[in-house]
């Protein structure tokens, strides 16, 4: 076992940042004022479940399409970076169907195990050991049924700015870590 207080920490922001469970909080009130209730055990349970599956079998199928872990990584890199811009700048680049319900497909896929979440998971592995992302994974899963059990209770303390404020410094985060996955996977290629 190569369990690291560093990398897990490492693991567990960037994931943070990447779900960004708190600036998806009016989503989520949104989607709890439209349906009247959350399944938040269920939807954390599944999205765990799909994170810790595509850490294992997402670089197997990347083998399988002819993809290794460090192009998937730049890719990926592209895809944190837009993310972030979203973000910072408070835009959305990429729109979806208002869900219909608050069931495990809008919230644990793809609010919480989203394109970005697998990306990050993916370019996760091509930097620390496995143990540490599943444990960065549990943290996180921790955190995010938390906060979906306590949104209500959150969104009237942190008011509509805290939650922006909050959202856009983590896109700040999210920014730095697209830049540092590029140059740290871009040499690889060549």
């Amino acid at each position: 076992m190569n369990f690291s207080l560093r990398e897990i920490a490492s693991a567990s922001m960037i994931l943070f940042a990447v779900i960004d469970i708190i600036g998806n909080i009016p989503i989520i009130i949104s989607l709890r004022n439209k349906v009247g209730h959350i399944q938040s055990g269920k939807a954390t349970i599944v999205a765990a479940a799909i994170m810790v599956a595509f850490l294992f079998i997402g670089e197997e199928i990347l083998k399988l399409i002819g993809i290794d872990v460090n192009s998937f990584a730049v890719a990926g890199a592209f895809v944190l970076f837009f993310l972030a811009i979203e973000m910072i700048l408070g835009i959305a680049l990429y729109k979806d169907d208002e869900p219909e319900s608050a069931s495990i497909v809008p919230i644990a896929f793809p609010l919480i195990a989203g394109a970005g979440t697998m990306t990050a998971l993916l370019s996760l592995r091509a930097e620390f050991h496995v143990e540490n992302i599943i444990v960065a994974i549990i943290i996180n899963i921790i955190f995010v049924y938390i906060v979906l059990k306590s949104s209500k209770a959150i969104e009237r303390i942190l008011g509509k700015n805290g939650i922006n404020i909050i959202r856009k410094v983590f896109g700040v985060i999210l920014l730095a870590i697209a830049v540092k996955l590029f140059t740290s996977n871009i040499n690889q290629l060549f």
